[in-house]
């Protein structure tokens, strides 16, 4: 029996080898054109992605790469961390040039830049490399208790009214507010419906997503709420100076003023909360002032 066994097995193991090469000499040359073609793909892409770094290394020295997403129709960016790295270059008046062929760096995230030859990604780490780099710091006159109140307001902000956002503009929106911002072709509409799922996924695995709408949105608008409270009737955040932290929530409410059109968020900035309303124009005038030839299409007049 067990010699028998054996020898079936034995049998077994040359039919199944000889069907594999058979199969082998039938598709060894769509297996070997599937080859080729990957490497050629392969090869190109570093060739591309070389030429890339060449020309950004180019630009002159300590002259920084922006990389991002497309521009907006209404506003520069849909990503409000964009936003806010664009603005903080031109309050440090940090010379830089704008990249829109490789939006993901290192981190895989936008935006990123590219700066003597070096990618260093995240905005938060960026802003706080180029600060002492370029000898800016526009929170050294701020007191101890002012800058935990502006490290809180930023923190509260990105890492939970980002995510009041993205339910709001991803799931309960479906993304047209969005879609509706940004000049996309059809294929494009196709990756971001994908990409729409993907952020409605990852609020679930964050933990935003598993409330229902209305909870989500009172989440925000109290976020709103306390980010007006704290600002008052100052110019700026923490007084009469703009600070880093102006950066971060400018980019936020950036989204919700020009990207978030029927937004339960954009009425409370039109009603309960016009003074964050007010910040937005004000910074968007002190620093902005080619707002309008930042869009996608290019505007002649600045848009309100």
């Amino acid at each position: 029996m067990c010699r028998m066994g054996i020898f079936g097995n034995s049998i077994q193991a040359r039919v199944a080898g000889k069907g594999l090469k058979y199969l082998w000499n039938k598709s060894k040359p769509f297996t070997l054109a599937v080859v080729v073609v990957v490497g050629a793909v392969n090869v190109a892409y570093y060739v591309k992605r070389y030429q890339r770094r060449k020309k950004w290394n180019s630009v002159g020295q300590d002259i920084v790469v922006l990389h991002m997403f497309p521009r907006g129709r209404f506003c520069p960016n849909l990503s409000p961390f964009v936003v806010k790295l664009e603005t903080y270059l031109r309050m440090a008046e940090i010379p830089y040039q704008v990249d829109f062929e490789e939006p993901l760096g290192p981190k895989g995230k936008s935006p990123w830049i590219s700066l003597n030859g070096e990618e260093i990604g995240d905005s938060q780490l960026i802003m706080e490399m180029l600060g002492p780099k370029y000898g800016k710091d526009f929170s050294s006159h701020l007191s101890t208790e002012q800058l935990a109140i502006a490290r809180a307001m930023r923190i509260m902000i990105e890492d939970h009214f980002l995510w009041s956002l993205a339910v709001w503009r991803f799931d309960i929106d479906a993304g047209q507010a969005f879609l509706n911002s940004i000049e996309a072709p059809y294929i494009l509409r196709f990756v971001i419906a994908l990409f729409r799922r993907r952020i409605v996924s990852a609020s679930r695995v964050q933990g935003m997503g598993r409330h229902n709408h209305e909870e989500v949105v009172e989440m925000g608008r109290k976020d709103l709420k306390a980010l007006s409270l704290c600002l008052g009737t100052k110019p700026f955040l923490t007084g009469d100076k703009p600070a880093e932290v102006d950066c971060a929530l400018f980019g936020f409410l950036a989204q919700v003023m020009w990207n978030s059109a029927g937004s339960p968020y954009l009425q409370m900035l039109e009603s309960e909360c016009t003074n964050l309303q007010a910040y937005c124009h004000r910074i968007k005038e002190r620093f902005w002032p080619d707002w309008g030839q930042c869009l996608n299409p290019p505007q002649s007049e600045i848009v309100q």
